[in-house]
């Protein structure tokens, strides 16, 4: 486990903290108790395990402004944490023991929704999935999913700035809120609910909070915009010879069903075969084996199925004839297409299957992405002899997740903590050459705090730096994570 060295801090009065605390909360709302504590205390990956001094479940902001009011008073550090789902180590507290851990998971009500307006006003504990549900049942959909759907919360998906799998079409979290409220370092709750199309009463403070990780402020609810449930669907397989052939289908696919594309994604064949391997009941979609594959959405509130699967297989047949795509096949239900996304989504878990692994969630430019993965894969195989690198994900909006095996023997643990890390350094100096992000939609964390430093422009640091000082000068909120900013004594 990587357990980052805590900057020093005064020594608070923790039992006069905890008694103040209780009495806040209530027995429901504070627990110190071990047992309770321990499955909050690591992250989703198992990378990080931190200590807390104790676990504050708030049941509504007002508890959260009082709450941290009371650790502002206190000094008392300040770990958010929603569904603890993330995979950079954001909502895991240091090993010193010193911080709370606010869980926001109680604060799960949708306070309101509205098929008319197109908004559903959230706390930040609502499960993406229940939202789904919710908006579902009002003729609703809210267009953002991921793998971690059943456990990921609002407040977590909006502190990250989630992605996901069709932002494509719709943008990522930071595209969907509407409103915000949060509670400040100070306990101050800022209110930023109303949902204007047009203000400019000055900085737009929301996006400032989206994805800063709980750094600057707790995100307690958020209004979300919903769309029309779409009436058509239709889900392809193709086969391809190679990464570049899928990068051009990507274009033609814009082109012939403009809107319509909401998902695009690309899966190698090392990636299929292995979920192949993991999955007993999983079948391949093609009857031939292929170098790589893409996995394309097609969505509409306007079309039908058979609309919709008539565009698609027009578009699929042009580029067979044009010797684009090697094969195709076309879902013929809701029950195949999920078929075909759990070949997608069973990746991570596949590989992890395997054995040791480094995971890399990157993005360059849209256009350059095939020729990156052509450059990228065999530089840190040939670097890192015995390695396996590989690209899946989400090609249309640029984003892959870029995962370099370990050599067959090797000790999970060990060799993360040694030539992983090497391995991750040398992956993200090829990401920064060619112009992209070394986090495009899971955070910095703790896990690439240094690699920030590192590589990101040091005027951007700086000001990032500033802001984190005006909104919480004390250093209080979510330390360690995303900026090394130490509490102050």
């Amino acid at each position: 486990m990587n357990h980052p060295a805590a900057p020093p801090l005064p020594a608070p009065d923790t039992a006069a903290f905890l008694a103040e605390a209780t009495e806040l909360l209530g027995p429901r709302g504070l627990t110190t108790d071990p047992e309770r504590m321990d499955i909050w205390l690591t992250d989703w990956r198992g990378r990080y395990t931190g200590r807390a001094l104790a676990l504050a479940s708030p049941a509504s902001t007002a508890e959260v402004a009082a709450l941290v009011k009371l650790c502002a008073a206190h000094r008392i550090p300040i770990v958010p944490q929603g569904g603890n789902s993330g995979m950079a180590g954001g909502a895991t507290p240091d090993a010193t023991g010193r911080a709370i851990l606010i869980s926001l998971r109680r604060m799960d009500r949708i306070r309101a929704l509205s098929a008319e307006a197109g908004q559903a006003e959230c706390e930040a504990g609502v499960i993406l999935q229940t939202l789904h549900e919710a908006a579902e049942n009002a003729g609703m959909r809210f267009p953002l999913t991921l793998g971690g759907k059943g456990s990921a919360t609002i407040g977590g998906l909006v502190s990250t700035n989630a992605g996901g799998t069709q932002v494509l079409r719709h943008g990522t979290m930071r595209a969907q809120v509407l409103g915000l409220e949060a509670v400040l370092a100070s306990g101050e709750v800022l209110d930023l609910m109303t949902p204007l199309k047009k203000d400019n009463r000055g900085f737009d403070l929301k996006q400032l909070l989206i994805g800063s990780e709980g750094t600057l402020g707790i995100v307690t609810a958020a209004r979300l915009r919903l769309l029309p449930a779409p009436i058509g669907r239709a889900t392809a397989w193709v086969g391809l010879g190679g990464i570049v052939a899928a990068g051009t289908l990507l274009g033609r696919m814009e082109r012939a069903l403009g809107d319509a594309l909401e998902g695009f994604e690309v899966v190698p064949a090392h990636c299929l075969e292995s979920v192949l391997a993991h999955q007993s009941d999983a079948r391949s979609p093609l009857a031939e084996a292929h170098a790589w594959n893409a996995l394309v959405e097609c969505v509409s509130p306007v079309q039908d199925d058979a609309a919709l699967r008539e565009a698609l297989e027009t578009a699929l047949a042009a580029a067979l004839e044009d010797g684009l795509i090697a094969d195709a096949v076309i879902a013929a239900s809701d029950t195949q297409a999920e078929a075909f996304w759990q070949l997608r989504d069973g990746i991570s878990a596949a590989e992890r299957a395997i054995g040791p692994a480094m995971q890399h969630d990157i993005s360059v430019p849209v256009a350059a992405m095939p020729e990156f993965i052509l450059a990228a894969v065999p530089d840190v195989e040939a670097a890192f002899p015995g390695t396996r690198a590989v690209a899946f994900g989400h090609l249309g909006d640029g984003n892959v997740h870029f995962h370099v095996l370990a050599p067959p023997g090797a000790v999970r643990g060990q060799w993360e903590e040694a030539e992983g890390k090497v391995v991750s350094a040398k992956v993200h100096d090829l990401v920064t050459q060619w112009g992209g992000s070394i986090s495009a939609e899971h955070g910095i964390g703790q896990m690439k705090v240094d690699e920030l430093v590192r590589l990101h422009d040091p005027v951007a640091l700086a000001v990032m730096a500033q802001v984190k000082r005006a909104l919480d000068p004390a250093g209080l909120l979510n330390p360690g994570k995303l900026l090394r900013t130490p509490p102050q004594a």
